[in-house]
């Protein structure tokens, strides 16, 4: 199938104003093989004027191809482009036969036979120009049509699309006509609004299906056959979740939902979150939860439905005109699934865990050297192989984290007036950042366009640091900023109170910055905590008083909020160089164990288990974190004995089991099926436990070859690859690195599973042999291999343990390898920068 081309914005520019697209039919047969498909596609269109264009299609074999019933040169395919010469002023009508190839990446249709009952289910991911691998077109956002499918499936199968799908028909199962049991049924779409070709989605299977109906349509939710009991015992909860959202965004947004129906779709190694297909939503079904999870993990499934919601108004009806632009549906969504769930829902405390969990993604990145604007340049995104570079913490957390200053600066009033202007004015259309600002503008007095230039075509975060002085009967307050933004902030007051209690005082609304020094009466307060509320996006200091405080006391601070920007504040710290690393492994140990928030807990002890003890402590340290982080567990598990807190006690065992240095505990716990104190153990915690006895040799294949008898799922599956990975055995460590660098029948989740299990910090001395191979084979497997595997190669397979100058030199290296892509150049360099603070914090 050769390279291919990326589209470029230019050629994308030519082609819309020579072309407008009417409508796809597509016919995709499902039966013909495990490997292939067959894929006819018919797509008319109009020319505008004469002229040349191209139609895009990544075919196994292209059959046929006719422009207006004249045929086409198949040999003409190069760089997965057809050619379309001498195009005359008018309707066309273009035919295209092909077989295609199934995807093991989740990119394309991908396909998966389920391990746990040998069913196989298909599905689609189209974005961002994977269109190309199931049928061809004319692949960019500004080019929307109406889609139709025919889809012919095994028998037993159910076949969702974007429309709602019917069956139609169906075929004999030995060609004769007589009767005899069906080989295949045949369902058909009915037709979409026009939307983008990225948007369009089939997914096909023996699904098991839970429908519904609300507000006159309706609504799904689906997922693989072995998985229906979890699915069922979470319906009501997910439906209930759905239905709200979809009542709020109704009484925010004055546009109706646009599709003629709902169906949400938990698919097999998919690689996002979930995908915002019109009508069809696809999510990860790891969100069909086999075992047990924290409020925070179904509070996190919750926001990832309200977000693939708000992209029907935002992205699916109004949907960019290029992918500079990409910002506008992830930071609009992102903002409007937190926001919505706390209006709609119980979860009221959404903005805790988006504070805990992205806001910090977004810092991450955006301090690095890849660091993009919100809304960067049109120059930035020349083509599409770069506009898959930005779907990053940038486009979301801080997009997200810069709608929210905005609703706070603008009011959200004015806010959701200009949204609704925006989606009329430019519904089942296009649009731009300068569209969607002066829609803002339309509604507020307040200058939006120097707000968005400041905002959103800027890069870095801006550090706020307040100085407190003593002045006659009170104190004086400024702020300073290191950046170029403005900031509309709350800064809280708090006292200590006798019994160590921190008590709040009083919140100041603050604009930064300011020529104001602000006078406050009474006397100097114990903390002062800058950003309270977590309004702005910045980073934010601590006065020395309020530092102290903080430390010895951050576990009394009444609202989950307010402690979740301190301990970011402290995050930030170690991260700059500003905080030892065993202050802040000593503050988690003083102050977790009484924490209530599961955001808050989750939080901090992945940060503390990845970062504090596995970068930023030397080897030498690392035991008395792990150590640490088993007394944190301890205690946590003393505190939830009684069982009230499920969450915190499933939290607490986990830790346990990740941080155990020594096997006998957690392999009693595997044995005996239980956690004396804690829960008994369901599939999640087994393979976890088995994964850590694995690293400190104390299982082996054998117990693996048990374990996945006993959990022959796909979940099971990755474990066992996980595991075999973790041994500490060349043996072990040789089988798994072939498989990664050189099995490419390796699906995208084996491979992430396996490459989680090869680099363990306790193996360094086993490994050290292939930290410089690692990068070189990542170069040649993501070229190989394409942006799915080299996304997951840049986030697992480097090896990110060995914090030495040599392990730089040789990442440095491949920076400028010739043949890097421009996907893995990124994560690379990512990789190194993270590197170099963890380097950077030993010293």
């Amino acid at each position: 199938m050769g390279p291919m081309s990326a589209l470029t914005r230019n050629e994308a520019q030519i082609r819309a104003r020579l072309l407008d697209v009417r409508h796809y039919e597509v016919a995709l047969d499902l039966t013909t093989g495990d490997e292939t498909f067959e894929s006819r596609t018919v797509i008319r269109f109009t020319a505008r004027t004469a002229g040349d264009t191209f139609v895009e299609l990544k075919p196994d074999e292209l059959r046929s191809a006719a422009l207006d019933g004249h045929p086409l040169d198949p040999a003409a395919l190069t760089d997965g482009r057809l050619p379309l010469t001498g195009l005359t002023e008018g309707p066309h009508e273009l035919r295209i036969a092909a077989r295609m190839r199934y995807s093991r990446t989740g990119e394309g249709l991908h396909r998966f036979t389920d391990p746990a009952d040998g069913e196989t289910y298909v599905y689609t991911q189209m974005f961002l120009d994977d269109v190309q691998r199931v049928f061809p077109a004319f692949d960019q956002p500004d080019l929307k049509a109406v889609f139709e499918f025919t889809v012919t499936a095994p028998a037993h199968w159910t076949v969702l699309a974007n429309g709602v799908t019917t069956r139609i028909g169906e075929r004999p199962g030995d060609g004769s006509g007589d009767g005899s049991a069906p080989e295949a049924g045949i369902w058909a779409s009915a037709p979409t609004p026009v939307i983008s070709t990225y948007l369009a989605a089939v997914a096909a299977g023996p699904w098991h299906s839970i429908r519904t109906e609300h507000a006159g349509l309706p609504f799904g939710i689906h997922c693989r056959r072995s998985l229906a009991p979890h699915l069922d015992a979470d319906a009501q909860e997910i439906l209930d979740l759905t239905t709200a959202c979809y009542d709020r965004y109704h009484e925010k947004f004055t546009e109706p939902y646009p599709f003629d129906s709902y169906d949400q779709a938990f698919v097999p190694e998919f690689n996002a979150g979930a995908m915002e297909n019109p009508g069809l939503v696809t999510f990860r079904d790891d969100y069909v939860f086999r075992s047990a999870v924290t409020d925070a993990e179904r509070q996190r499934r919750a926001v990832t439905i309200a977000h693939e919601m708000a992209h029907m108004w935002f992205g699916d009806l109004v949907t960019l005109s290029w992918w500079d632009d990409i910002w506008l549906n992830e930071s609009f969504a992102e903002f409007m699934g937190y926001q919505t769930l706390i209006e709609a829902t119980r979860f009221t405390e959404t903005w805790t865990g988006f504070g805990m969990e992205r806001k910090p993604w977004g810092y991450d990145a955006d301090q690095r050297p890849s660091t993009h604007a919100v809304a960067p340049d049109a120059a930035a995104v020349p083509d599409t192989a770069s506009a898959l570079l930005n779907f990053d913490g940038i486009s979301y957390a801080k997009g997200a984290s810069a709608l929210r200053q905005l609703v706070a600066w603008l009011g959200e009033k004015d806010f959701l007036a200009g949204i609704n202007t925006h989606f009329a004015r430019h519904k089942f259309a296009n649009a731009s950042l300068a569209d969607f600002v002066d829609s803002l503008a339309a509604h507020t007095d307040r200058d939006v366009h120097t707000w968005a230039e400041t905002w959103l075509r800027t890069t870095g975060v801006d550090t706020l640091t307040p100085s407190l002085q003593e002045s006659r009967g009170g104190w004086t307050l400024t702020v300073d900023r290191t950046g170029s933004r403005p900031h509309h902030i709350a800064a809280g007051l708090y006292d200590r109170a006798p019994d160590g209690a921190i008590e709040p005082r009083e919140v100041l609304a603050l604009d930064v910055p300011s020529d104001e020094i602000l006078s406050v009466s009474g006397p100097r307060p114990a903390l002062l905590v800058l950003n309270d509320g977590d309004l702005t996006y910045a980073k934010v200091r601590l006065d020395e008083t309020s530092l102290e405080t903080a430390l010895r006391g951050i576990s009394r601070i009444p609202d989950p909020l307010t402690r979740a920007v301190v301990w970011n504040s402290l995050r930030d710290m170690v991260r700059d160089g500003e905080l030892a690393a065993a202050d802040y492994l000593a503050t988690a140990e003083a102050h977790v164990p009484d924490e209530t928030d599961l955001a808050i807990v989750q939080g901090v002890l992945a940060f503390t288990r990845a970062q504090i003890a596995d970068r930023y402590l030397t080897p030498d340290r690392r035991g008395d974190a792990l150590t640490t982080l088993t007394t944190i567990a301890r205690d946590l598990l003393r505190r939830t004995e009684d069982g009230t807190d499920p969450g915190l006690r499933l939290l607490a065992v986990r830790t346990l089991a990740d941080s155990a240095t020594q096997p006998d505990t957690i392999a009693g716990w595997l044995a005996e099926g239980t956690v004396p104190g804690g829960p008994e153990l369901d599939p999640e915690l087994r393979w976890r436990i088995l994964a850590r006895l694995c690293v400190l040799g104390a299982a082996g294949e054998a117990e693996i070859d048990e374990a996945l008898a006993a959990d022959p799922s796909g979940t099971g599956r990755e474990g066992a690859a996980r595991c075999r990975a973790a041994r500490p055995t060349a043996e072990a460590k040789a089988a798994a690195w072939e498989r990664l660098f050189h099995d490419d029948s390796l699906s995208n989740y084996l491979f992430t599973a396996t490459a989680q299990g090869f680099w363990q910090p306790e193996q360094a001395d086993l490994v050290r042999e292939y930290v410089p191979r690692a990068y070189a084979e990542a170069v040649t497997l993501a070229a190989r291999r394409g942006p799915a595997i080299a996304e997951a190669a840049g986030r697992w397979a480097l090896p990110g343990h060995e914090i030495t100058e040599a392990n730089l030199e040789a990442g440095h290296a491949a920076l400028t390898a010739p043949h890097i892509t421009p996907l893995l150049h990124r994560k690379l360099a990512d990789h190194l920068d993270d590197l170099t603070r963890a380097l950077r914090a030993r010293r």
